[in-house]
C-alpha cells in the first residue's frame, strides 16, 4: 500500500486554521501525518484534528522536512517568505495569501471552474483566491460558461471575520457597547461611543457601513477591489474583462454576500441561469422572493455552498443579468477552497468533483 502524503497546515491556531481543522477532520481521510504549524508564541498548544489532539509546532525549515503538502493560512508577508522554502523542500504549497496570486508562474484556482489549472505550477505553488472573490466566482464562473461573461460590476459587503479574529472581536465589542442604546439617531454617536476601538476598520461596523477595505490604490481605488478585479480575470482566462468593484463592511460576523450585475456575450433568461446555478457544483440556489427565499449572511454561516438569489433580467439588457450572493468566507472564502485544491493535487481524478457540504 502506499504511503499517505503527508500535510503541514502552517498558520494552524488562526481563524482560518480553526475551520481548517474542521474540514480536515470531516473530509475524506487522504492524509497521512497532518503537522500543525504556526509561529514560535503559538508552539506547543494542542488542538484537535481528526479526533486526535495535537501539538503546534514553531515554524521552522526542519517543520518542513517530508512535507508533502503544505496548506499556507498566514499573512502575506510570512506567506511570501516561507512558502518558496517548502516548495524547495519538495512539498507542493497551497497559499491562501495574496502572496502569489498574480504570479504568472502560480496558478490561482477554484477548482468547480479551473481545476486542470493545478497541474502546471513551475514554483510548487498553487494560490487560492481572496474572499471576496470566492464569493462571488463560483456562480459567476457556472453563468460563464453558458454566456460568456462580458462585464461585471460588483459590490462585496464583507463581513467582519474578513479582517481576522481582531475583525471578529472588533464587532462583538462594538455591538455590546451599542445594545440597547437609542445610538444611530444622531449624527457620529456611534463614532463618539465607539471611539477609537475600531479594531482593523477605518471606522465602527456596528449600527454602521464602511465603503472601505484595503490600503489605497491608485484614482480612488483600493488594494482589496482591484484584487477582485485581477483575480477574477485570471481565474476565468480573460485578462481584459471590465471589472469594477466596491468593498463596504458591514455589521456581519461571518459570511459575505455580493451585488452582482453580469453582462454576458449572448442573451440571458432567468429560467436558463436558474437550470445552469441550480445544476453546478458548489452552487445552492435560493430564489423565491415571494416566499422570502433568498440568501442571508445569517442563513448561509457555516456551510460550504455559493448560495443565489434574486435573480433578474436587466430590464434594459437582455444580456445582463443582477443576482445576490452569499457565502461563508471561512469556508469556501477560505479554508475550504484550499482543501479542495489540496484534495485536486494529491487525488487528480477526483478533481471535476470538489467535496461540498450542503448543510
Amino acid at each position: 500500500m502506499s504511503r499517505k502524503p503527508t500535510l503541514a497546515v502552517v498558520g494552524a491556531t488562526g481563524a482560518v486554521g480553526a475551520v481548517m481543522l474542521q474540514l480536515l477532520s470531516q473530509h475524506a481521510d487522504v492524509w497521512g501525518e497532518i503537522r500543525l504549524v504556526a509561529s514560535s508564541r503559538s508552539a506547543g498548544r494542542k488542538l484537535a484534528v481528526r479526533g486526535v489532539e495535537t501539538e503546534v509546532l514553531a515554524l521552522s525549515e526542519d517543520v518542513l522536512e517530508g512535507v508533502d503538502l503544505a496548506l499556507f493560512l498566514v499573512p502575506e508577508d510570512v506567506a511570501a517568505r516561507w512558502a518558496p522554502i517548502a516548495a524547495a523542500k519538495g512539498a507542493v504549497v497551497v497559499d491562501t495569501s495574496a502572496a502569489f496570486r498574480l504570479d504568472p508562474d502560480v496558478p490561482l484556482v477554484v477548482p468547480e471552474i479551473n481545476p486542470h489549472a493545478v497541474r502546471v505550477r513551475p514554483r510548487g505553488i498553487v494560490a487560492s483566491p481572496g474572499c471576496s472573490t470566492l464569493a462571488l466566482i463560483v456562480a459567476v464562473g457556472a453563468l460563464h460558461a453558458e454566456f460568456g461573461v462580458s462585464e461585471l460590476v460588483v459590490t462585496v459587503q464583507q463581513a467582519a471575520s474578513a479582517g481576522g479574529q481582531a475583525g471578529a472581536a472588533a464587532l462583538r465589542r462594538q455591538l455590546s457597547l451599542v445594545a440597547g442604546t437609542d445610538l444611530g439617531n444622531h449624527p457620529g454617536d456611534v463614532r463618539r461611543a465607539v471611539g477609537d476601538d475600531t479594531g482593523p476598520f477605518p471606522g465602527p461596523v456596528a449600527l454602521n457601513v464602511v465603503p472601505w477595505s484595503g490600503v489605497p490604490m491608485e484614482d480612488g481605488w483600493s488594494s482589496e477591489e482591484l484584487r477582485v478585479r485581477h483575480e477574477t480575470r485570471k481565474i476565468l482566462g480573460l485578462p481584459g474583462l471590465p471589472v469594477a468593484a466596491t468593498c463596504v463592511r458591514v455589521p456581519v460576523l461571518t459570511a459575505h454576500s455580493v451585488s452582482v450585475h453580469a453582462r454576458f456575450e449572448h442573451p440571458v433568461t432567468v429560467g436558463r441561469a436558474h437550470e445552469i446555478l441550480a445544476t453546478s457544483p458548489g452552487v445552492v440556489l435560493y430564489d423565491d422572493p415571494a416566499a422570502g427565499d433568498f440568501p442571508t449572511p445569517a442563513d448561509v454561516v457555516g456551510t460550504d455552498p455559493t448560495w443565489v438569489g434574486r435573480v433578474r433580467r436587466s430590464m434594459d439588457d437582455e444580456r445582463s443579468l443582477e443576482f445576490f450572493v452569499c457565502g461563508d468566507n471561512l469556508r469556501k472564502g477560505a479554508a475550504l477552497n484550499a482543501v479542495q485544491i489540496a484534495e485536486a493535487v494529491i487525488r487528480p481524478e477526483r478533481r471535476e468533483r470538489p467535496e461540498i457540504d450542503t448543510r
